[in-house]
């Protein structure tokens, strides 16, 4: 099938681009020049240039091109030089803010007709990266709620019995290797984490509760109006509550069952952020009251049934790849139901962060 014009649009941009620099740069160079912990490939560079088979660069590396091309800034080399945001002049700052907005433009348009058009996706937006290493850190069951086989003394001892949310884990583990088949993917328990796992792409499951990774990034990530805390009436998991809607709670639901009350409605916390420790990577928060809302989270970027429909959706509304989403999470015969974006009921409360700088 023939490629959209938007994207053949993009693609020519692109290549524009790196045609029109100063220095003639190489496809072989822009790869170095735009990331330098880990290296796009050439190939990549020249599928996202491709005119007959165009691939879609993720919203964050379409920053990382606006900041490259918006400057002239040379290594002691001569080489071209990626500046930090940080060091724009003005004029360079309006630069990259005209030509940023305009690549997340046709990068929007692109995606917008892939989401609608049978057959013509490749998947989910949102779990592709270009780059790694991708890390999934993942709630530890406690001790007295993990089987015999947890303990490391039983000659049958299985390490996934001390995970807790596996359903979430293995739901994101297969979608990630499928979609990311180049790439290191590794999953840790918080007691696991290493200092260069946090360099990297990270992906967080589950709540406050059984996961102090999430707790101390949940704070670290001052500017992100939601936050989770333990409520006295409910011991089952933690609530939400987004400052930015006045204080607003959000709560699971129950309804009266044969065996008690039973959960008809989770909350779920979808987040994408720059990661706090290395700004050329991202963390990913599939977060919820109870795991049923961590699965939601997780299934809303990869069931096939909503998928394109939501990466659409944040496409059109996220531009630049980054927000924080409350969803409501349907439970029917205790299975959590994936989260339709186009559906208002299940977007309770929306956010994204304004990362602008404001000039005199």
């Amino acid at each position: 099938m023939a490629p959209s014009s938007e994207a053949v649009r993009l693609a020519r941009r692109l290549r524009g681009l790196r045609d029109s620099h100063d220095a003639g740069l190489t496809q072989s160079q822009l790869a170095k020049a735009l990331s330098h912990e880990n290296r796009v490939a050439v190939a990549t560079i020249s599928s996202w240039e491709s005119m007959t088979n165009p691939k879609l660069p993720p919203a964050e590396r379409l920053r990382s091109y606006a900041l490259f091309f918006s400057t002239d800034r040379t290594n002691a080399d001569g080489t071209p030089k990626m500046a930090s945001e940080r060091e724009l002049t003005t004029r360079e700052r309006e630069r990259f803010d005209e030509l940023h907005e305009e690549l997340v433009g046709l990068r929007d348009a692109a995606a917008r007709l892939q989401g609608t058009t049978a057959g013509t996706s490749s998947g989910s937006y949102t779990w592709d990266f270009d780059n790694g290493p991708i890390t999934i850190i993942c709630p530890e069951a406690p001790a007295e709620e993990r089987p015999d086989l947890a303990d490391e003394k039983d000659p049958n001892y299985t390490r996934m019995y001390r995970y807790a949310d596996l359903d979430a884990l293995m739901e994101l583990w297969g979608h990630l290797r499928a979609s990311n088949p180049e790439l290191q993917i590794s999953h840790r328990l918080p007691s696991e984490v290493k200092a260069d796992d946090m360099s990297g792409h990270l992906v967080l499951l589950g709540g406050i509760g059984w996961n102090h990774v999430t707790r101390r990034l949940l704070k670290t990530l001052r500017e992100m109006p939601i936050s989770q805390f333990e409520v006295s009436d409910l011991k089952t998991g933690e609530i939400f509550k987004a400052s930015g809607a006045g204080g607003k709670e959000f709560r699971p639901v129950f309804e009266d069952g044969d065996d008690g009350p039973e959960l008809i409605e989770d909350v779920a916390l979808l987040t994408r952020l720059r990661n706090p420790f290395n700004s050329n990577r991202t963390i990913t928060i599939c977060n919820g009251i109870h795991s049923r809302g961590v699965l939601g989270a997780v299934r809303a970027l990869t069931d096939t049934a909503v998928r394109e429909r939501n990466e659409a959706y944040l496409s059109q509304h996220f531009p630049d790849g980054l927000f924080a989403m409350l969803l409501r999470v349907p439970v029917v015969n205790g299975e959590a139901i994936s989260p339709d974006l186009e559906i208002p009921e299940n977007r309770l409360y929306q956010w994204e962060p304004d990362h602008k700088v404001k000039r005199e």
